[in-house]
């Protein structure tokens, strides 16, 4: 026998390659992908002729194959799964998963001063003594934790949106990127007005940080430096100016919130006498290189600026409804053309990363606010969080076809919620009957990452015994603290709000 090589290859009962390349069906029977080096050589049906070519390479040692084999099942085992893309995260934040739980059934606002702030303040101001107890910083342990939180949901590329205290800490989020495997997208956060005065930004301070990341990280695999203001509410026109510049001049995308929580957005309107899309677009914002996460509450004008200087949204339904946020016309902003994804927003807000959930959410909201059972079916929806957002991100994944990378689930069938499962039926099953705890293997860049429901290259128990420390101590230290209510309109007076 040979050395093992970096070849893989997956076959399952069901293969939906998404955006099939020119003569592959969307949907097989009996499914293989052969991977070489992190990126696909082969999709397909499972033949004799297939099997003739790689059973002998399997046998010299030269190929590797997902799900292992045996006697009885063959050198290469029909998984009983759907064999399909890794999901792609357009818009989340990695710091939320320990305070999953904290601050519930409150508006956005609210739940930023009572949950992410304080967490996020108690991970800085405690951080020597934090240091001391996980021997490492605590950003670390919370951003492993959201690795591990990804992986489970056969997330195998995010953008990462990292806002408030936590843009001092890219140190920690890309070591815990480059340990998981996964590809990500850091989008830097930035404020400079209307928010907690400890971490605002001159615009010096802001483009000297995305300048220290992207030269600390621009040779990193995986992982890219891009422009993240936090939300046109909180960034003045001079710093917004300059990260479109900086993202211009080093050709990356910006990402930022927009009219995500209804009272903002409608005291945005009252107090400048437009609404934050209107803003962004009069300072020359708004283009094709620009994600605007949320954009819940808008109106007719704002979809069509959108649309006209060619703008992404990326939705995120499991977030917006729990907060109160409301829900976008998502069916409007298809119908007009703009390049829309789902997404899950943080643990904290969405309660978990389940990216089927938030398709599917995304698509019974719509069906009921419309009254139409037609709009967004599955088939529809599979790709608003697989190869939209990856198109969006400029990345060639998303899709199962030759030149892409290596980046794939495998959904197990075999559980009575996925039961019966069939060719015709295995999309929708996946959309409308999965649950998300369903995926048995995961890998990225033809790195084997989760195999048979057990993470490889995560610690799990060590990751999530740490969080649970961390998590009991940040409640206890609740009591007796100084609140800082600085993230919402009802916090500052007109006056103080037009500076």
């Amino acid at each position: 026998m040979g050395t093992p090589t970096d070849t893989l290859v997956a076959r399952a009962r069901f293969l939906l390659p998404v955006d099939p390349a020119p003569g592959t069906p969307p949907r097989i029977e009996d499914g293989y992908l052969l991977a070489t080096s992190g990126i696909l050589d082969e999709v397909g049906p499972w033949t004799g002729e297939s099997a003739s070519r790689i059973i002998p390479r399997i046998e010299a040692g030269e190929v590797r194959v997902l799900g292992g084999g045996s006697s009885a099942e063959g050198p290469v085992p029909l998984l009983p799964g759907i064999l399909l893309p890794g999901f792609v995260k357009a818009h989340g934040h990695d710091h939320e998963s320990p305070i999953i739980g904290v601050a519930r059934d409150e508006q956005l606002t609210d739940w930023l001063d009572h949950a992410v702030n304080p967490f996020t303040a108690f991970l800085n101001e405690k951080r020597k003594e934090l240091d001391a107890v996980f021997g490492c910083s605590p950003n670390l342990v919370v951003c492993r934790k959201a690795r591990l939180d990804d992986l489970g949901y056969g997330i195998t590329t995010t953008l990462v949106h990292h806002c408030n205290h936590n843009k001092y800490h890219a140190d920690e989020i890309a070591a815990a990127n480059r340990e998981a495997g996964t590809r990500m997208f850091l989008a830097v956060g930035s404020q400079d007005r209307h928010y907690d005065p400890r971490i605002l930004d001159t615009v010096d301070d802001a483009v000297a940080r995305l300048d220290r990341y992207a030269d600390a990280f621009g040779e990193e695999k995986r992982f890219s430096i891009l422009p993240g203001p936090d939300q046109l509410f909180s960034n003045g026109p001079d710093l917004l100016k300059a990260q479109k510049e900086w993202a211009g001049r080093r050709g990356t995308l910006i990402h930022i919130h927009s009219s995500e929580e209804p009272r903002t957005t409608e005291w945005f309107r009252d107090t400048y006498g437009q609404t934050p899309v209107e803003y962004a677009d009069s300072i020359g914002f708004l283009d094709d290189r620009t994600m605007l996460a949320h954009q819940v509450n808008s109106t007719d004008r704002d979809l069509e600026i959108i649309r006209d200087r060619g703008a992404m949204v990326v939705h995120n339904p499991l977030a917006n409804t729990i907060l109160g946020s409301g829900m976008p016309p998502v069916k409007r902003m298809l119908d007009l053309g703009i390049p829309l994804a789902v997404s899950t927003d943080g643990s904290g807000s969405a309660d978990n990363q389940n990216m089927i959930a938030a398709a599917r959410l995304a698509a019974q909201y719509q069906k009921a606010a419309l009254r139409d059972a037609s709009v967004l079916p599955a088939g529809e929806l599979l790709p608003l969080v697989t190869s939209v957002p990856a198109s969006m991100l400029g990345i060639r994944a998303g899709a199962l076809r030759p030149g892409f990378d290596a980046d794939f689930i495998v959904v197990d069938t075999r559980p009575a919620n996925m039961t019966p499962t069939r060719l015709d039926n295995c999309l929708e099953n996946l959309i409308w009957a999965a649950n998300g705890s369903e995926i048995r293997y995961v890998v990225a860049a033809g790195q084997v990452l989760v195999d048979d429901y057990r993470h490889v290259v995560l610690p799990e128990d060590e990751i999530k015994d740490a969080v649970q420390d961390l998590s009991e101590r940040f409640q206890k230290s609740r009591a007796g603290t100084e609140e800082i209510r600085a993230s919402g309109v009802r916090d500052l007076s007109n006056e103080e709000k037009r500076s």
